[in-house]
């Protein structure tokens, strides 16, 4: 068995892992690492950029080592491969988790109960909760969903399709640290930066790939390429504004627009702005299209990863008929 099909066996697995279990209430592998980030933190903190880098780098650095160091131990055994990679993608996706959240969220809103609602948003998202009615947090949940099917899903199987378990555990560790350290608060402007610019490099191709998938899975496959293309770079982050604008002409719906977070407002521009106003109805509809576009991810990274072993393959046989057969022994000197 090839690397490339124990990383499409694996990553399937670990998808399915996600999907029937979700993560685990203690002892998660992503909490464990925001731990140890947390203790490298304390020791390194300046506010100072170079400081951050080096966090960024110890951090990063030390979680594709770790999943270097694995994917050598078990190399020899084919079964053994695809059950390090199926671990490692179960660890590293969220999408059962970030569909929970989301439908509870939901349920709270159609029985009427806001206040229940604001008390769960901060499980999905970081806006203040208490400036939001139900058409706010609705709106903020899609556009959550959105961005997470990139962060917590599809930007993890493109890295894996790259780099296999390195490449999983790598694209979690940075994502990870944007969200404890790359925000703009006092603290984290300048010790941030580089996690923050780190996880605006890594996530630019699955952000794309999110969008394409969103485009072809949702109901409305033109709207969601014409709001891509008018309003993404609209957004201040380059990889949520393709994601929530193609997310948004998919599902026919308006997102953007004012925001809060910890006091703090935000006047984002509005994202599809001919679609409709976000209802309770679009979440259960974003977490659908959420799940579709992960495991079509997983069908263009596996694809993908088998087709330029082909391609490698093809070449080097031709590289092999094109070297001239030798004709008789040579003569020593």
């Amino acid at each position: 068995m090839g690397a490339d099909r124990e990383f499409a066996y694996g990553a399937a697995a670990g998808l399915l892992g996600d999907l029937f279990l979700g993560d685990p209430r203690r002892g998660h592998p992503v909490a464990a690492f925001g731990r140890a980030a947390a203790a490298v933190e304390r020791v390194l903190w300046q506010d100072d950029r170079g400081r951050g880098a080096l966090h960024t780098a110890v951090c990063v650095g030390g979680a594709v080592a770790l999943g270097s160091l694995a994917a050598r131990l078990v190399r020899s055994s084919p079964a053994a491969s695809v059950a390090l990679t199926g671990a490692a993608t179960w660890a590293v996706v969220g999408g059962t988790s970030l569909a929970r959240e989301a439908r509870a969220i939901g349920r709270a809103l159609q029985s009427g109960d806001v206040e229940a609602a604001r008390a769960r948003l901060p499980h999905l998202c970081g806006r203040d909760p208490q400036a939001l009615d139900a058409e706010g947090i609705a709106r903020a949940v899609v556009e959550s969903v959105a961005e997470n099917t990139s962060d917590a899903v599809v930007g993890a199987l493109v890295w894996g399709a790259v780099a296999g378990v390195p490449g999983l555990l790598g694209f979690r560790a940075v994502n990870t640290l944007d969200a404890m350290v790359g925000h703009k608060s006092p603290r984290h402007l300048r010790y941030g930066w580089a996690s923050a610019r780190l996880d605006d490099v890594a996530g630019w191709p699955g952000a794309r790939l999110t969008a394409v998938l969103a485009a072809v899975a949702g109901p409305d496959p033109r709207g969601a390429v014409l709001a891509w293309r008018a309003d993404a770079a609209k957004h201040p982050s380059p990889n949520a504004g393709p994601v929530e604008a193609s997310f948004a002409g998919a599902l026919g719906v308006r997102l953007g627009g004012t925001l809060s977070y910890a006091g703090r407002v935000e006047h984002r521009p509005v994202l599809n702005s001919g679609g409709r106003a976000v209802t309770v109805a679009d979440i259960d509809r974003s977490v659908r299209l959420s799940r579709r576009v992960g495991w079509l991810a997983l069908g263009v990274g596996a694809a993908a990863r088998i087709g330029v072993r082909a391609v490698v393959r093809a070449g080097v046989r031709a590289g092999v008929r094109g070297v001239p057969k030798a004709r008789g022994k040579g003569r020593t000197a």
